[in-house]
């Protein structure tokens, strides 16, 4: 029988910053040894914050916090990982220019690369986890899910008492999710762990999760037994009022709402391939369509937007915007009106120490300066305070740097830089990846009202309920190739799930 006593308490834990903002406004919180405790809150709502005290990242304000028993006042990050608590962060901290097993044991002395004792290590880790990663393997040539297991590994090679997971799942393909649901079970109930178990999944959390606190404006609105809980209950917690599923949208197609002709052809890609990553591929998109892409991780899903996008040298085949091919290069498809919101926002679609106004003009400087060439700051700043507005991003000004944003909200600025563009096709990587329910519902809202203006619209998403809300088609990758193209309105997220999992719809219902 596993040991259920609390290993970490916090006791009315505030934190300020300056004067006026308070991030969180006295939380109580028991982690319990040998249970997944659940973390729950909108973007905003003090969970970041929360974790970073609890981390040693950052100091709390007032109140106590209790580890193993003992009040305790974390000096730093290190000093809380020395004593036992490892934290998993949604960004991934790690250095892409080190390999594989250089990341996952970089906090071990005396480390050598050929040092047959971390290999060992290494190796029992590999096989506790059940996830294969070539330990020589550069962690910047991984794909994002790669490297979010690369963190697991890192954490759990600590032998912390403790691992705090934020968001880990938020990148992951299904088959990487069970991975991961099965390393927290075997953590907390095998090894009697403490998991703090932060997700935006609400099925995972009902279904994962022994205990759930729920954080809104800086407070814990709700602490409860899972067992006691459903997603709907969850939901009504973190926003404050009753969430009701989004039901898809039905464009009508002689509306006056289309700027564009209803059945123009906007894009068309012919024999588009990526040698050895993306079987060739023929596609039309007419405006105001917007064509959902299904698969799991490795599917190429993201490959065939960056073909697109001109983003790889490699590319065969041809792309047409409007009937005019396009070259191999980013520059011609942004000149010619294609625009690319990556799945890793921050690596690839931000400036993170620029302001939201920087970040919002950068694919459009020449509208906001003289003779395109003086920047015209007065005009950026204009902008930015419209990218707030319209997107309704969370932040007091448009001088607020990016990298202080919640997930949803940094989201939203990478959208809103194209939205001042003169843009006819969006290519949307994962979305609304790792943002609460609101932010993610704006941004699905966000995609249909660009339809109604005539855009055409590509968007990727391990969500299939997502894509099924939002798209008129539905595309289905796997191992590189496209296997099955399918109308929203015909299909459903089991047939999405089978065939992207490997087996057809139609023997998944025989089979059944």
């Amino acid at each position: 029988m596993t040991d259920q006593s609390p290993i970490m308490q916090l006791r009315g834990v505030r934190k300020t910053f300056g004067t006026s903002v308070f991030a969180l406004k006295g939380v109580d919180l028991d982690i319990a040894r040998g249970m997944v405790h659940g973390l729950l809150g909108s973007n905003g709502a003090g969970k970041s914050t929360l974790i970073k005290i609890l981390s040693g990242s950052f100091p709390a304000s007032a109140g106590e916090i209790i580890w193993q028993g003992k009040p305790i006042a974390w000096t730093g990050p290190r000093q809380a990982n020395e004593m036992g608590v490892a934290t998993i962060h949604q960004h991934i901290p790690l250095v892409r220019s080190l390999s594989v097993i250089e990341n996952v044991f970089l906090g071990s002395r005396g480390f050598w690369r050929d040092d047959e004792t971390l290999r060992q290590r290494f190796h029992v880790l590999r096989e506790r986890v059940g996830y294969h990663l070539d330990p020589d393997t550069l962690v910047g040539s991984l794909s994002i899910g790669a490297r979010q297991m690369v963190a697991i590994f890192q954490a759990l090679g600590t032998g912390a008492d403790l691992i705090v997971m934020d968001e880990p799942t938020a990148s992951l393909a299904a088959e990487e999710r069970e991975i991961v649901y099965q390393t927290v079970r075997t953590l907390s109930r095998k090894e009697n762990k403490a998991v703090l178990f932060v997700s935006h999944f609400l099925d995972e959390i009902v279904s994962l999760t022994d205990q759930v606190t729920v954080l809104r404006d800086g407070v814990a609105v709700m602490r409860s037994e899972t067992s006691e809980l459903n997603e709907a209950k969850i939901a009504e917690a973190i926003v404050g009022k009753e969430i009701k599923a989004m039901e898809r949208a039905t464009f009508d197609r002689g509306s006056e709402r289309y700027l564009a002709k209803p059945h123009e052809t906007l894009l068309k890609i012919r024999k588009v391939e990526l040698p050895g990553r993306l079987k060739p591929i023929d596609l039309d998109i007419k405006a105001g369509e917007v064509i959902g892409v299904a698969g799991l991780l490795g599917s190429g899903r993201s490959e065939l937007l960056h073909c697109i996008f001109g983003a790889e040298a490699n590319r065969k085949g041809e792309v047409q915007l409007e009937g005019k091919p396009l070259s191999k290069s980013t520059s011609a498809a942004v000149k010619a009106g294609i625009a690319l919101v990556p799945e890793d926002r921050f690596a690839q679609g931000l400036v993170p120490d620029f302001e939201i106004w920087r970040n919002a003009t950068l694919p459009a400087l020449n509208k906001v300066s003289f003779f395109d060439f003086l920047l015209d700051r007065k005009r950026e700043v204009h902008v930015g305070e419209e990218s707030i507005r319209r997107l309704a991003i969370k932040a007091h000004s448009p001088h607020v740097a990016v990298n202080t944003l919640s997930g949803g909200n940094a989201q939203k600025v990478t959208i809103s830089k194209w939205l001042f563009s003169d843009v006819k096709v969006f290519l949307l990587d994962e979305p609304t990846a790792g943002i609460d329910i609101g932010a993610k519902t704006d941004i699905l809202m966000l995609v249909r009202r660009l339809a109604d203006a005539g855009k055409a619209i590509i968007i990727v998403s391990s969500e299939f309920e997502e894509l099924l809300a939002v798209s008129d088609r539905i595309l289905v990758l796997r191992d590189g190739q496209l296997i099955a193209e399918v109308p929203a309105s015909e299909t459903c997220e089991h047939d999405l799930v089978l065939l992207a999992g490997g087996r057809s719809a139609q023997n998944s219902h025989s089979a059944a």
